[in-house]
Protein backbone atom coordinates (compact mmCIF):
# COMPACT_ATOMS: atom_id res chain seq x y z
CA UNK A 1 0.00 0.00 0.00
CA UNK A 2 1.31 3.16 -1.33
CA UNK A 3 2.10 5.33 1.99
CA UNK A 4 2.39 8.57 2.56
CA UNK A 5 5.91 9.62 4.55
CA UNK A 6 7.30 13.15 5.88
CA UNK A 7 11.02 12.69 6.07
CA UNK A 8 13.53 14.89 7.92
CA UNK A 9 17.05 14.81 7.94
CA UNK A 10 19.83 17.40 8.61
CA UNK A 11 22.01 16.33 5.86
CA UNK A 12 21.32 14.00 2.54
CA UNK A 13 23.50 12.43 -0.05
CA UNK A 14 24.87 13.78 -2.37
CA UNK A 15 23.54 17.39 -1.20
CA UNK A 16 25.20 17.52 1.97
CA UNK A 17 27.29 15.02 3.64
CA UNK A 18 29.37 14.92 7.03
CA UNK A 19 28.38 10.51 7.93
CA UNK A 20 26.18 7.81 7.01
CA UNK A 21 23.35 9.90 8.04
CA UNK A 22 23.37 11.48 4.77
CA UNK A 23 23.89 8.37 2.89
CA UNK A 24 20.78 6.22 4.68
CA UNK A 25 18.12 9.51 4.15
CA UNK A 26 19.45 9.73 0.72
CA UNK A 27 19.25 6.17 -0.42
CA UNK A 28 16.00 5.14 1.49
CA UNK A 29 14.18 8.16 0.28
CA UNK A 30 14.92 6.79 -3.32
CA UNK A 31 14.29 3.97 -3.04
CA UNK A 32 10.83 4.45 -1.07
CA UNK A 33 10.19 6.85 -3.77
CA UNK A 34 10.71 4.32 -5.92
CA UNK A 35 8.61 1.67 -4.38
CA UNK A 36 6.03 4.12 -4.86
CA UNK A 37 5.33 5.66 -2.01
CA UNK A 38 4.60 9.51 -1.17
CA UNK A 39 7.86 10.83 0.64
CA UNK A 40 8.50 14.46 1.20
CA UNK A 41 12.02 14.54 2.07
CA UNK A 42 13.50 18.22 4.10
CA UNK A 43 16.58 19.36 4.78
CA UNK A 44 18.49 23.05 5.32
CA UNK A 45 19.36 24.97 2.43
CA UNK A 46 22.82 24.59 3.37
CA UNK A 47 25.30 27.36 1.55
CA UNK A 48 27.79 24.62 1.09
CA UNK A 49 25.44 22.72 -1.79
CA UNK A 50 26.43 23.44 -5.02
CA UNK A 51 23.33 25.38 -6.33
CA UNK A 52 25.13 25.69 -9.98
CA UNK A 53 24.49 21.81 -10.73
CA UNK A 54 21.47 21.66 -9.23
CA UNK A 55 18.30 22.90 -10.99
CA UNK A 56 16.15 24.61 -7.75
CA UNK A 57 12.49 25.74 -8.06
CA UNK A 58 10.57 27.68 -5.48
CA UNK A 59 7.78 26.43 -3.86
CA UNK A 60 5.55 29.86 -4.47
CA UNK A 61 2.93 29.14 -1.42
CA UNK A 62 6.06 28.21 0.65
CA UNK A 63 8.01 31.59 0.45
CA UNK A 64 9.43 34.33 2.55
CA UNK A 65 7.19 32.80 6.09
CA UNK A 66 7.33 33.91 9.31
CA UNK A 67 8.76 31.55 11.90
CA UNK A 68 9.42 32.65 15.62
CA UNK A 69 10.96 30.22 18.10
CA UNK A 70 11.25 31.74 21.75
CA UNK A 71 12.74 35.56 20.91
CA UNK A 72 13.66 34.56 17.20
CA UNK A 73 11.96 35.93 14.73
CA UNK A 74 13.10 34.00 11.84
CA UNK A 75 11.81 34.35 7.90
CA UNK A 76 12.21 30.82 5.82
CA UNK A 77 11.63 29.52 2.31
CA UNK A 78 11.06 26.67 0.47
CA UNK A 79 13.02 25.52 -2.51
CA UNK A 80 12.25 22.01 -3.98
CA UNK A 81 14.73 20.11 -6.83
CA UNK A 82 15.24 16.75 -8.20
CA UNK A 83 17.85 14.83 -5.82
CA UNK A 84 20.80 13.93 -8.20
CA UNK A 85 21.14 10.88 -9.64
CA UNK A 86 17.23 10.09 -8.70
CA UNK A 87 13.53 10.74 -9.18
CA UNK A 88 12.69 11.66 -5.42
CA UNK A 89 12.06 15.33 -5.19
CA UNK A 90 14.07 17.70 -1.93
CA UNK A 91 12.20 20.24 -0.22
CA UNK A 92 14.97 22.51 0.73
CA UNK A 93 14.64 25.03 3.93
CA UNK A 94 16.19 28.29 2.52
CA UNK A 95 16.62 30.31 6.25
CA UNK A 96 20.45 32.56 5.41
CA UNK A 97 20.25 33.48 8.83
CA UNK A 98 21.07 29.91 9.71
CA UNK A 99 22.17 27.70 7.16
CA UNK A 100 24.48 29.97 4.92
CA UNK A 101 27.63 28.77 7.50
CA UNK A 102 30.92 27.73 6.83
CA UNK A 103 29.92 24.26 7.82
CA UNK A 104 26.73 21.99 8.11
CA UNK A 105 27.05 21.86 11.96
CA UNK A 106 29.11 24.04 14.18
CA UNK A 107 29.95 24.78 17.51
CA UNK A 108 27.34 28.10 17.47
CA UNK A 109 25.65 29.09 20.17
CA UNK A 110 22.51 28.71 18.32
CA UNK A 111 23.13 25.47 16.77
CA UNK A 112 20.03 24.05 18.59
CA UNK A 113 17.96 27.07 17.32
CA UNK A 114 19.29 25.68 13.64
CA UNK A 115 17.53 22.30 13.54
CA UNK A 116 14.45 23.24 15.47
CA UNK A 117 13.63 25.57 12.72
CA UNK A 118 14.13 23.17 10.26
CA UNK A 119 11.99 20.33 12.07
CA UNK A 120 9.39 23.73 12.54
CA UNK A 121 9.40 24.27 8.98
CA UNK A 122 9.07 20.74 7.46
CA UNK A 123 5.66 20.56 9.86
CA UNK A 124 4.71 24.19 8.41
CA UNK A 125 5.18 22.95 5.03
CA UNK A 126 2.97 19.73 5.39
CA UNK A 127 0.36 22.17 6.53
CA UNK A 128 0.73 24.20 3.79
CA UNK A 129 1.22 21.50 1.00
CA UNK A 130 -2.02 20.12 2.67
CA UNK A 131 0.22 16.90 2.95
CA UNK A 132 -1.38 14.60 5.63
CA UNK A 133 2.14 12.46 6.62
CA UNK A 134 1.10 8.81 8.01
CA UNK A 135 4.42 8.41 8.83
CA UNK A 136 6.95 10.93 10.21
CA UNK A 137 10.13 9.83 9.88
CA UNK A 138 13.01 12.10 12.39
CA UNK A 139 16.86 11.28 12.06
CA UNK A 140 18.80 12.07 15.41
CA UNK A 141 18.88 14.88 17.62
CA UNK A 142 18.83 17.20 14.55
CA UNK A 143 15.19 17.08 14.01
CA UNK A 144 14.00 14.81 17.21
CA UNK A 145 11.68 17.03 18.72
CA UNK A 146 9.15 16.48 15.48
CA UNK A 147 7.18 13.80 17.77
CA UNK A 148 6.72 15.91 20.90
CA UNK A 149 5.67 19.18 18.60
CA UNK A 150 3.01 16.85 17.08
CA UNK A 151 1.56 16.16 20.49
CA UNK A 152 1.44 19.88 21.16
CA UNK A 153 2.17 22.85 18.78
CA UNK A 154 0.75 20.70 15.83
CA UNK A 155 -1.98 18.68 18.29
CA UNK A 156 -4.84 21.01 16.91
CA UNK A 157 -4.38 20.08 13.19
CA UNK A 158 -6.58 17.74 12.24
CA UNK A 159 -4.35 17.19 9.21
CA UNK A 160 -1.80 15.18 11.60
CA UNK A 161 -4.36 13.35 13.57
CA UNK A 162 -3.40 9.27 12.36
CA UNK A 163 0.19 10.75 11.73
CA UNK A 164 2.53 8.36 13.40
CA UNK A 165 6.16 8.76 14.64
CA UNK A 166 9.62 7.39 14.04
CA UNK A 167 12.76 8.41 14.86
CA UNK A 168 15.48 6.61 14.19
CA UNK A 169 18.73 6.94 15.80
CA UNK A 170 22.33 6.90 13.56
CA UNK A 171 24.56 7.50 16.81
CA UNK A 172 23.66 7.95 20.55
CA UNK A 173 27.19 9.65 20.77
CA UNK A 174 25.71 12.77 19.59
CA UNK A 175 22.73 14.27 21.44
CA UNK A 176 22.32 18.16 21.22
CA UNK A 177 22.01 18.85 24.37
CA UNK A 178 21.49 23.19 25.00
CA UNK A 179 20.71 25.03 27.86
CA UNK A 180 17.32 25.08 29.85
CA UNK A 181 17.54 28.92 29.27
CA UNK A 182 16.78 28.62 25.74
CA UNK A 183 13.92 25.49 26.27
CA UNK A 184 11.30 28.31 24.69
CA UNK A 185 13.38 28.16 21.53
CA UNK A 186 11.60 25.22 21.14
CA UNK A 187 8.64 26.59 20.41
CA UNK A 188 7.02 24.48 22.43
CA UNK A 189 5.63 27.81 23.92
CA UNK A 190 2.47 26.63 26.63
CA UNK A 191 3.58 23.07 26.38
CA UNK A 192 7.51 23.48 27.98
CA UNK A 193 6.36 22.06 30.67
CA UNK A 194 5.92 18.68 28.76
CA UNK A 195 9.63 18.21 28.58
CA UNK A 196 11.61 15.75 30.74
CA UNK A 197 11.67 17.09 34.17
CA UNK A 198 15.16 15.27 35.12
CA UNK A 199 16.96 17.35 31.96
CA UNK A 200 15.48 20.90 33.06
CA UNK A 201 15.81 20.68 36.71
CA UNK A 202 20.04 19.85 35.52
CA UNK A 203 19.75 23.09 33.57
CA UNK A 204 19.67 21.71 29.62
CA UNK A 205 16.91 20.34 27.03
CA UNK A 206 18.35 16.76 25.43
CA UNK A 207 16.19 16.65 22.15
CA UNK A 208 17.62 12.98 21.48
CA UNK A 209 16.09 12.16 24.91
CA UNK A 210 12.79 13.89 24.48
CA UNK A 211 12.98 11.96 20.89
CA UNK A 212 12.75 8.56 22.33
CA UNK A 213 10.76 9.63 25.29
CA UNK A 214 7.94 10.49 22.54
CA UNK A 215 8.35 8.53 19.34
CA UNK A 216 6.01 6.40 18.57
CA UNK A 217 8.54 3.93 17.45
CA UNK A 218 12.32 3.99 17.50
CA UNK A 219 14.78 2.33 15.25
CA UNK A 220 18.59 2.07 15.06
CA UNK A 221 20.53 1.17 12.19
CA UNK A 222 21.39 -2.45 12.78
CA UNK A 223 20.34 -5.09 15.16
CA UNK A 224 23.36 -5.18 17.24
CA UNK A 225 23.38 -1.62 17.93
CA UNK A 226 19.62 -1.61 19.26
CA UNK A 227 20.74 -4.18 22.03
CA UNK A 228 23.99 -2.46 22.60
CA UNK A 229 22.52 1.00 23.74
CA UNK A 230 20.44 -0.35 25.83
CA UNK A 231 23.92 -0.89 27.92
CA UNK A 232 25.80 1.70 30.29
CA UNK A 233 28.23 1.10 28.03
CA UNK A 234 27.09 2.45 24.43
CA UNK A 235 23.65 4.19 26.06
CA UNK A 236 25.39 7.69 26.75
CA UNK A 237 23.67 8.22 29.33
CA UNK A 238 20.14 7.38 27.71
CA UNK A 239 20.23 3.63 28.30
CA UNK A 240 17.52 3.52 31.18
CA UNK A 241 15.08 5.09 28.92
CA UNK A 242 16.17 2.75 26.30
CA UNK A 243 15.25 -0.31 28.10
CA UNK A 244 11.55 1.02 29.43
CA UNK A 245 11.01 1.27 25.84
CA UNK A 246 12.35 -1.99 24.29
CA UNK A 247 9.47 -2.97 22.94
CA UNK A 248 9.13 0.17 21.02
CA UNK A 249 12.91 -0.36 19.61
CA UNK A 250 13.90 -1.53 16.37
CA UNK A 251 17.19 -2.27 14.55
CA UNK A 252 17.48 -2.19 10.62
CA UNK A 253 20.68 -2.92 9.19
CA UNK A 254 21.42 0.04 6.37
CA UNK A 255 21.64 -0.63 2.95
CA UNK A 256 23.96 -0.04 0.62
CA UNK A 257 22.85 1.70 -2.74
CA UNK A 258 24.77 -0.25 -5.24
CA UNK A 259 24.07 2.47 -8.17
CA UNK A 260 27.08 4.25 -6.41
CA UNK A 261 29.07 1.45 -5.12
CA UNK A 262 29.56 -1.69 -7.71
CA UNK A 263 32.62 -2.40 -9.06
CA UNK A 264 31.24 -3.37 -12.00
CA UNK A 265 29.79 0.25 -12.84
CA UNK A 266 31.91 2.88 -11.03
CA UNK A 267 31.45 6.11 -12.47
CA UNK A 268 34.89 6.93 -11.11
CA UNK A 269 37.09 4.02 -11.92
CA UNK A 270 38.57 3.29 -15.60
CA UNK A 271 38.36 0.22 -14.97
CA UNK A 272 35.48 -2.18 -13.84
CA UNK A 273 36.02 -5.77 -12.27
CA UNK A 274 33.44 -8.27 -11.21
CA UNK A 275 33.94 -11.67 -9.41
CA UNK A 276 34.58 -13.55 -12.70
CA UNK A 277 36.64 -10.26 -14.01
CA UNK A 278 39.49 -9.69 -10.71
CA UNK A 279 42.50 -8.77 -13.27
CA UNK A 280 40.74 -5.11 -13.35
CA UNK A 281 40.94 -5.07 -9.57
CA UNK A 282 45.06 -5.67 -9.49
CA UNK A 283 45.68 -3.13 -12.44
CA UNK A 284 43.56 -0.82 -10.32
CA UNK A 285 45.36 -1.67 -7.13
CA UNK A 286 48.84 -0.19 -9.37
CA UNK A 287 47.51 2.86 -10.50
CA UNK A 288 46.33 4.01 -7.22
CA UNK A 289 49.46 3.01 -5.65
CA UNK A 290 50.94 5.16 -8.51
CA UNK A 291 48.70 7.93 -7.59
CA UNK A 292 49.26 8.25 -4.01
CA UNK A 293 53.18 7.67 -4.31
CA UNK A 294 53.20 4.63 -2.88
CA UNK A 295 55.64 1.81 -4.35
CA UNK A 296 54.44 -0.13 -6.86
CA UNK A 297 53.68 -4.10 -6.27
CA UNK A 298 51.22 -6.60 -6.48
CA UNK A 299 52.59 -9.06 -4.13
CA UNK A 300 52.85 -6.46 -1.34
CA UNK A 301 48.89 -5.86 0.72
CA UNK A 302 47.68 -2.58 0.53
CA UNK A 303 45.09 -1.32 3.41
CA UNK A 304 43.00 1.07 2.69
CA UNK A 305 41.35 3.29 5.86
CA UNK A 306 38.60 5.96 5.28
CA UNK A 307 37.13 7.46 8.14
CA UNK A 308 36.00 10.89 10.27
CA UNK A 309 39.59 10.67 12.57
CA UNK A 310 37.50 10.34 15.99
CA UNK A 311 37.83 8.42 19.57
CA UNK A 312 34.61 6.40 18.11
CA UNK A 313 36.53 5.16 14.91
CA UNK A 314 39.07 3.61 17.32
CA UNK A 315 42.27 5.03 16.33
CA UNK A 316 43.52 5.23 19.54
CA UNK A 317 44.19 1.29 19.24
CA UNK A 318 46.67 1.99 15.98
CA UNK A 319 49.11 4.34 18.08
CA UNK A 320 51.32 1.13 19.11
CA UNK A 321 49.27 -1.65 16.99
CA UNK A 322 50.56 -0.32 13.50
CA UNK A 323 53.89 0.95 13.75
CA UNK A 324 55.21 -2.17 14.93
CA UNK A 325 53.13 -4.21 12.37
CA UNK A 326 54.92 -1.84 9.41
CA UNK A 327 58.31 -2.87 11.30
CA UNK A 328 57.60 -6.48 10.93
CA UNK A 329 55.44 -7.24 8.27
CA UNK A 330 55.40 -6.47 4.42
CA UNK A 331 51.91 -4.26 3.49
CA UNK A 332 51.22 -0.95 2.62
CA UNK A 333 48.53 1.49 4.09
CA UNK A 334 46.80 4.55 2.10
CA UNK A 335 44.36 6.66 4.36
CA UNK A 336 41.50 9.54 3.78
CA UNK A 337 39.95 10.95 6.59
CA UNK A 338 40.38 14.36 8.56
CA UNK A 339 39.38 15.06 12.60
CA UNK A 340 40.79 15.68 15.73
CA UNK A 341 44.91 16.78 15.54
CA UNK A 342 46.04 14.23 17.39
CA UNK A 343 44.66 11.31 14.45
CA UNK A 344 45.85 13.36 11.66
CA UNK A 345 49.56 14.00 13.40
CA UNK A 346 49.36 9.91 13.44
CA UNK A 347 49.16 9.63 10.34
CA UNK A 348 51.31 12.29 9.09
CA UNK A 349 53.89 11.23 10.74
CA UNK A 350 53.45 7.18 9.36
CA UNK A 351 53.82 8.97 6.04
CA UNK A 352 56.84 10.92 6.72
CA UNK A 353 58.72 7.57 8.21
CA UNK A 354 57.90 5.22 5.44
CA UNK A 355 56.87 7.66 2.75
CA UNK A 356 56.62 4.92 -0.09
CA UNK A 357 54.57 2.19 2.16
CA UNK A 358 52.03 4.96 3.75
CA UNK A 359 49.91 7.62 2.01
CA UNK A 360 47.69 9.94 4.24
CA UNK A 361 45.29 12.17 2.33
CA UNK A 362 43.87 14.46 4.56
CA UNK A 363 40.20 15.45 3.88
CA UNK A 364 37.55 14.07 1.94
CA UNK A 365 36.85 13.21 -1.30
CA UNK A 366 34.40 10.96 -2.82
CA UNK A 367 36.23 9.82 -6.30
CA UNK A 368 39.68 9.27 -4.02
CA UNK A 369 37.12 6.62 -1.19
CA UNK A 370 35.78 5.11 -4.60
CA UNK A 371 39.46 4.67 -6.06
CA UNK A 372 40.67 3.09 -1.99
CA UNK A 373 38.03 0.74 -2.05
CA UNK A 374 38.89 -0.84 -5.19
CA UNK A 375 42.43 -0.83 -5.08
CA UNK A 376 42.66 -2.24 -1.72
CA UNK A 377 43.24 -5.83 -0.97
CA UNK A 378 41.97 -5.07 2.65
CA UNK A 379 40.22 -2.46 4.69
CA UNK A 380 40.39 -1.78 7.99
CA UNK A 381 37.76 -0.19 10.80
CA UNK A 382 38.59 -0.73 14.22
CA UNK A 383 35.67 1.27 15.68
CA UNK A 384 35.23 1.40 19.73
CA UNK A 385 31.53 1.62 18.32
CA UNK A 386 29.66 1.66 15.09
CA UNK A 387 26.07 2.14 15.02
CA UNK A 388 25.91 0.49 11.88
CA UNK A 389 29.08 1.36 9.69
CA UNK A 390 28.96 1.57 5.25
CA UNK A 391 32.64 1.45 4.41
CA UNK A 392 32.73 -2.59 5.35
CA UNK A 393 29.49 -3.27 3.64
CA UNK A 394 31.17 -1.23 0.30
CA UNK A 395 34.51 -3.76 0.73
CA UNK A 396 32.99 -6.95 0.49
CA UNK A 397 30.97 -5.99 -2.68
CA UNK A 398 34.96 -4.64 -3.98
CA UNK A 399 36.28 -7.89 -2.81
CA UNK A 400 38.12 -5.59 -0.29
CA UNK A 401 38.39 -7.55 2.79
CA UNK A 402 37.35 -5.61 5.90
CA UNK A 403 39.05 -6.33 8.99
CA UNK A 404 36.50 -4.95 11.84
CA UNK A 405 35.78 -5.42 15.45
CA UNK A 406 32.68 -7.52 16.29
CA UNK A 407 30.24 -4.20 17.95
CA UNK A 408 27.20 -2.43 15.77
CA UNK A 409 26.36 -3.34 12.39
CA UNK A 410 30.35 -4.32 12.07
CA UNK A 411 29.05 -7.74 13.90
CA UNK A 412 25.84 -7.72 12.07
CA UNK A 413 27.09 -7.50 8.30
CA UNK A 414 31.24 -9.37 8.40
CA UNK A 415 31.44 -13.03 9.35
CA UNK A 416 34.81 -13.95 10.62
CA UNK A 417 36.76 -15.61 8.24
CA UNK A 418 36.74 -19.94 8.86
CA UNK A 419 39.71 -21.28 6.93
CA UNK A 420 38.86 -24.68 7.84
CA UNK A 421 35.03 -24.38 6.56
CA UNK A 422 36.44 -21.47 4.20
CA UNK A 423 33.22 -19.78 5.39
CA UNK A 424 32.72 -16.15 6.37
CA UNK A 425 33.62 -12.99 4.68
CA UNK A 426 36.12 -10.98 6.41
CA UNK A 427 38.12 -10.90 9.25
CA UNK A 428 36.63 -9.71 13.30
CA UNK A 429 38.40 -9.00 16.39
CA UNK A 430 36.62 -9.30 19.86
CA UNK A 431 38.46 -6.89 22.14
CA UNK A 432 38.92 -3.11 22.26
CA UNK A 433 42.87 -3.43 22.34
CA UNK A 434 46.04 -2.97 20.73
CA UNK A 435 46.55 -6.73 20.88
CA UNK A 436 43.21 -7.58 19.30
CA UNK A 437 43.98 -5.29 16.70
CA UNK A 438 47.21 -6.79 16.22
CA UNK A 439 46.05 -10.20 15.76
CA UNK A 440 43.18 -9.34 13.36
CA UNK A 441 45.79 -7.50 11.37
CA UNK A 442 48.46 -10.18 11.52
CA UNK A 443 45.56 -12.33 10.29
CA UNK A 444 44.79 -11.01 7.60
CA UNK A 445 48.70 -10.75 6.43
CA UNK A 446 48.70 -14.30 6.68
CA UNK A 447 45.46 -15.02 4.38
CA UNK A 448 46.34 -12.97 1.68
CA UNK A 449 49.86 -15.13 1.41
CA UNK A 450 47.79 -18.55 1.21
CA UNK A 451 46.34 -17.79 -2.15
CA UNK A 452 43.67 -19.95 -2.60
CA UNK A 453 41.80 -19.49 1.14
CA UNK A 454 42.28 -15.71 -0.28
CA UNK A 455 40.49 -16.52 -3.63
CA UNK A 456 37.55 -17.96 -1.60
CA UNK A 457 37.33 -15.27 1.02
CA UNK A 458 37.44 -12.56 -2.10
CA UNK A 459 34.26 -14.75 -3.30
CA UNK A 460 32.58 -14.79 -0.19
CA UNK A 461 32.82 -11.07 0.41
CA UNK A 462 31.50 -10.20 -3.37
CA UNK A 463 28.59 -12.69 -2.86
CA UNK A 464 26.71 -10.52 0.08
CA UNK A 465 23.85 -8.88 -0.74
CA UNK A 466 23.35 -5.47 1.50
CA UNK A 467 21.14 -3.56 -1.27
CA UNK A 468 18.60 -1.12 -0.63
CA UNK A 469 15.88 -3.02 -2.27
CA UNK A 470 15.76 -5.52 0.11
CA UNK A 471 16.66 -3.56 3.18
CA UNK A 472 13.77 -0.64 2.67
CA UNK A 473 11.00 -3.49 2.69
CA UNK A 474 11.87 -3.70 6.76
CA UNK A 475 11.42 0.04 7.10
CA UNK A 476 8.06 -0.36 4.77
CA UNK A 477 6.95 -3.00 7.09
CA UNK A 478 7.78 -1.30 10.59
CA UNK A 479 5.72 1.58 8.71
CA UNK A 480 2.78 -0.68 8.38
CA UNK A 481 3.05 -2.03 12.01
CA UNK A 482 3.14 1.65 13.53
CA UNK A 483 -0.04 2.37 11.37
CA UNK A 484 -1.60 -0.63 12.32
CA UNK A 485 -1.26 0.03 16.25
CA UNK A 486 -2.27 3.20 18.22
CA UNK A 487 -0.62 6.34 18.50
CA UNK A 488 1.67 6.23 22.15
CA UNK A 489 -0.01 8.02 24.49
CA UNK A 490 1.11 11.12 25.81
Amino acid sequence: MPLRICFIASEVTPLAKTGGLADVAGALAKYLHAAGHDIRLFMPLYGQIDRSTLEMWPVEFLQDLPLRLGSHSLRFSVHTARLPGASTMVYLIDCPKLFERATIYSNAPDEHLRFLALTHAALLSCQRMGFAPQILHCNDWHTALAPLLLKTVFAWDTLFKSTRSLLTLHNMGYQGVFSAADAADTGLETSLSRLDYYETSEGRVNPLKEGILHADHISTVSPTYAREIQTQDYGWGLDGVLRDRAADLSGILNGVDYEDWDPRHDRFLPKHYSPTQMANKAQLKQMLQQRLGLAVSDKRPLIGLISRMTLQKGFDLLFDALPALMAERDFDIAVLGSGEARYEEFFAELAHRWPHRVAFHRGYSDELSHWIEAGSDLFLMPSLYEPCGLNQMYSLRYGTIPIVRRTGGLADSVQHFDPQTREGTGIVFNDYDATGVSWALNTALDLYAQKVLWRKLVKNAMAQDFSWQRQVGEYETLYEQLLAQPRKPD
